[in-house]
């Protein structure tokens, strides 16, 4: 028997004519708990549950539903009868709903910024960073959507040729547990924007915050059905969701090993897939290279999120000279930064996100040691006054490392980096492309040519000159190799959203014919 869903609730003020939820009583007024289907709460249709756990403490939060294939069918199911209507609305109404959003969010930043903070383990004032850039997405593809236009071909006199880009309809989307509201910005906004309806499977690890925002956006207004949300495992809902003959097109974000689970799925179906996946960054220093500079910027590209981003640069490649002078200050700095609780605004780095991702962490430090590297600073779980239980880890550098070590190529996701030396530009390119992903790339130098030439060599989707982690809405972002399929960022994701549909008009007179 369906269970009759229940409406969003929560205590709400107004403020400057915007819906603010009441924070007073977090964490228990923001954690919601249900399946969100159709514009409402309920709960899985056989009664399962599963635990989410507060990194910091090692403690339950609370026991979310745990969506089976009866929810499946149901969500798919409202996502689908809403999708006429919304599809079908004036883009600029769709735009107006998109920026409402992002006001909303931004009016429950902070409650948001708890709640990620809460169930993710990142520092507070990441989390709140967080809100402002999910929020940013809803903000971009507000205005970039509406104006996507259709396109006339010249063609001979009496005829006419032109495209439209089209919604592609039902979207799964799958992102990682390591960005949610973020990731939620990102592939969310250009679906709904472009006039898809959504079905959002959050990573079991952080369901919370998707859970709030599906509240938020039915405060900005959003039709019922038009963003729906499942939780539960991805080796269960997940794949019931991917496989689902209801879903026109899949966007996940994860490792490569799932995503290329995903894309068979997809494959048997012929569904549209983008996959945003995993990577093993090179982070390249030339001698001439602003050193202070590099290494300030090089400890916080493989610490931030405690390291748990795919495009971290987790490999140091340092030209020979400078080697021993750049691995001193980056030491220094790594042993200065402070691993505490998430909730303190002093905290560098919170924790890593579950004892699982934590214990491969350690797993991946051992194997290091087994390869002959060197332990330069860190390789041990941090010790956190007040939090015994948490899932923290000191920042971890290794020397020594034969690049064909397991550090030096396979993806980590913890605060773990692999320097390794190089000689020449040549040696530096070819240790930077040695590995199977393709995401992301530093260059550091202050030679202009060696720019040109290094980042055209270097297979990745982005590469960053004397900065790192530099991301726009508007600037394409895509991986190479084995990091992905598909674009996000920019009017070319929104195009992904879309799928073209050509149409000719003439004339009867000069229809082609036999007879």
């Amino acid at each position: 028997m369906a269970k009759q869903a229940s409406r969003p609730t929560a205590p709400t003020r107004e403020t400057s004519g915007s819906i603010v939820l009441d924070i007073s009583e977090l964490p228990a007024q923001a954690v919601h708990q249900q399946l969100y289907v159709a514009g409402g709460f309920e709960p899985a249709a056989d009664g399962r549950t599963f635990p989410t756990v507060n990194p910091a403490t090692g403690e339950p939060i609370a026991d979310i539903a745990l969506a089976g294939p009866e929810d499946v069918d149901r969500a798919v199911a409202a996502a689908r009868g809403a999708f006429d209507r919304w599809a079908g609305l004036d883009p600029r109404e769709r735009g107006r709903l998109l920026r409402r959003i992002a006001e909303t969010m931004i009016d429950n930043l902070e409650l948001l910024a708890q709640v990620e903070c809460l169930d993710l383990g990142k520092p507070i004032t990441d989390c709140r960073a967080g809100v402002r850039d999910s929020a940013a997405w809803f903000e971009y593809f507000a205005d970039v959507t509406p104006h996507l236009r259709s396109s006339t071909i010249p063609h001979a006199d009496a005829q006419l040729a032109y495209v439209l880009r089209r919604p592609r309809g039902v979207v799964a989307v799958i992102p990682a547990w390591n960005f949610p509201l973020p990731l939620y910005g990102i592939k969310i906004a250009a679906a709904l924007g472009t006039g898809n309806a959504v079905v959002l499977k959050p990573a079991e690890q952080t369901p919370l915050s998707a859970l709030l925002l599906a509240t938020l956006c039915a405060e900005a207004g959003l039709p019922p059905g038009v963003l729906n949300v499942l939780t539960g495992p991805g080796a269960e809902t997940g794949r019931l969701l991917v496989r689902h003959p209801g879903v026109d097109m899949i966007t996940f974000t994860g490792s490569t090993e799932v995503g290329r689970e995903i894309a068979a799925a997809a494959g048997e179906r012929l569904t549209k897939v983008t996959l945003e996946l995993g990577g093993k960054s090179p982070n390249i220093v030339f001698a001439d290279a602003d050193l202070e500079s590099a290494a300030a910027t090089g400890l916080f590209s493989f610490t931030v999120n405690q390291g748990q981003l795919c495009s971290a640069g987790t490999r140091l490649l340092v030209e020979r000279p400078v080697h021993d002078e750049l691995l001193a200050l980056l030491t220094a700095k790594a042993e200065a930064l402070r691993v505490g609780d998430p909730r303190d605004e002093a905290s560098h780095l919170g924790a890593i996100v579950s004892d699982r991702q934590l214990s491969r962490v350690e797993g991946y430090v051992e194997s290091g040691r087994q390869s002959g590297a060197t332990v330069v600073t860190g390789g041990r779980r941090a010790e956190v006054p007040g939090l015994p239980g948490g899932y923290f880890y000191t920042p971890t550098i290794f020397t020594d490392v034969d690049p064909a070590a397991r550090i030096a190529n396979e993806e980590i996701f913890g605060p773990v980096l692999a320097v390794l030396p190089f000689d020449d530009e040549e040696e530096a390119v070819r240790l930077a492309n040695a590995v199977d992903y393709g995401l992301a790339a530093g260059v550091w130098t202050r030679d202009l040519d060696r720019v040109h030439r290094v980042s055209s060599a270097v297979e990745a989707g982005i590469v960053w000159v004397n900065t790192m982690h530099q991301l726009s809405p508007a600037v394409p972002y895509t991986g190479w190799k084995q990091s992905g399929l598909g674009v996000e960022g920019g009017t070319e994701q929104a195009l992904e959203f879309t799928r073209p549909k050509s149409v000719w008009v003439g004339s009867s007179a000069a229809a082609p014919r036999f007879v």
